[in-house]
């Protein structure tokens, strides 16, 4: 009984957060444009001007990742051509010097690093050229755009998850302390802590495909892998969504849940929580109106590197599910020592960081009333 308290709890606080998110973001998102297109305020004026100096330093920025990246790429010993060698040599193919030479001409490999790194660049830059993959032979751009797309949609999904599950657990847990569901919880986010993500892929995956019948493994159907995309592609990938998601879904809530408790149990206990009660304020609107405002802000300083974690931490579940996403590509490409392919990956994925970065900056003035720019 208690259990079952517990859970339906959890739903009707869920429900009720989804339907004050469902009311109040349009408006305030709404509000937000009108204001940056008619600031009224020094206040909005200066967070113009602070949206305008991040997005400027995001240049240099992006310039020096691309720089470090490019040369972390090329420090181990040899380059594409040592690599592309010694496979042949596994098979017993014998590659000449001249040959060797001739491969590192057709490649640019036989001009210095920076030569290298500022033609790339130019091709960025200039055409949206990121290059040629050495070993593909095709261009980096039709590489990595899909690939990048179907990461970001299985990212945003396993993020969605993670605060829709998180969230109203985490204040449930604090409400309600040590209660026979805060234990509960705990163990859950122990649990959730503790089982690897590629164990728990395994698990269900043996569990999808014998129990239920589910297709498991990447994140089409046969039939769709290589069709154009439709509503129809869409519905399919819909459907073998659900477990990635919730395999990568589960270290992140498990730790947002700890972190949302142990905020909500310092911002409970204030005199501003009890002076808000003494008013007759009713539970649900006080949590939501005051203290669940502050604790928030750890959730939404995540999304400067939830995303990208989200991308490049998820390798082992990418290789074991057989997603076509962009980690086993940028595993393989640092592997070959594709310089171009995987140069354009940790571009991409360093550009997420900082606009993410940016976003969480901006949505924690707009939560949070004590955050003001000077």
């Amino acid at each position: 009984m208690a259990q079952s308290g517990t859970c339906h709890a959890t739903a009707v606080l869920l429900h009720q957060l989804i339907g004050l998110i469902k009311r109040r973001l349009p408006w305030a998102a709404l509000s937000f444009v009108r204001r940056c297109l008619r600031p009224r305020s020094m206040r909005e004026i200066a967070m113009l001007v602070f949206i305008g100096k991040r997005l400027l330093w995001m240049i240099p920025s992006l310039f020096a990742i691309s720089f470090l990246a490019f040369v972390l790429i090329q420090l181990p010993p040899g380059d594409y051509v040592t690599t592309y060698i010694a496979t042949l040599a596994s098979s017993n193919e014998v590659v000449d010097q001249n040959t060797a030479a001739q491969l590192r001409e057709r490649f640019g490999l036989d001009q210095p690093m920076l030569i290298q790194y500022l033609k790339w660049m130019w091709g960025i830059l200039s055409r949206g050229d990121f290059g040629i993959s050495f070993e593909w032979q095709q261009p980096v751009s039709g590489l990595i755009w899909e690939r990048m797309a179907l990461t970001l949609i299985l990212a945003l999904a396993a993020l969605i998850a993670t605060w829709a599950i998180a969230l109203p657990i985490g204040v449930y847990s604090a409400v309600k302390k040590y209660s026979i569901g805060d234990y509960l919880f705990t163990a859950f986010t122990f649990l959730g802590l503790a089982i690897p993500s590629f164990l728990l892929a395994l698990v269900l995956m043996y569990v999808a495909a014998v129990e239920f019948g589910q297709d498991v493994g990447g994140l089409f159907s046969s039939e769709y892998e290589t069709a154009p995309w439709s509503i129809a592609k869409m519905l399919d990938l819909l459907s073998h969504l659900w477990l990635p998601v919730i395999i990568l879904a589960v270290s992140s809530t498990a730790s947002l849940i700890r972190v949302m408790r142990a905020n909500m149990l310092d911002e409970l206990p204030k005199p501003y929580v009890t002076t808000a009660r003494a008013k007759g304020l009713s539970e649900f609107r006080l949590l939501v109106k005051y203290p669940l405002r502050i604790a928030l802000n750890p959730f939404i300083s995540t999304i400067a590197w939830l995303l990208p974690n989200l991308i490049s931490g998820s390798v082992v579940v990418a290789i074991v599910l057989n997603l076509p996403t962009a980690a086993p590509l940028l595993l393989q490409a640092l592997m070959a020592q594709d310089m171009y392919l995987a140069g354009a990956f940790v571009l991409l994925i360093c550009a997420l960081t900082l606009v993410g970065s940016l976003i969480s900056d901006i949505l924690l003035a707009l939560v949070d009333p004590r955050i003001r720019l000077e």
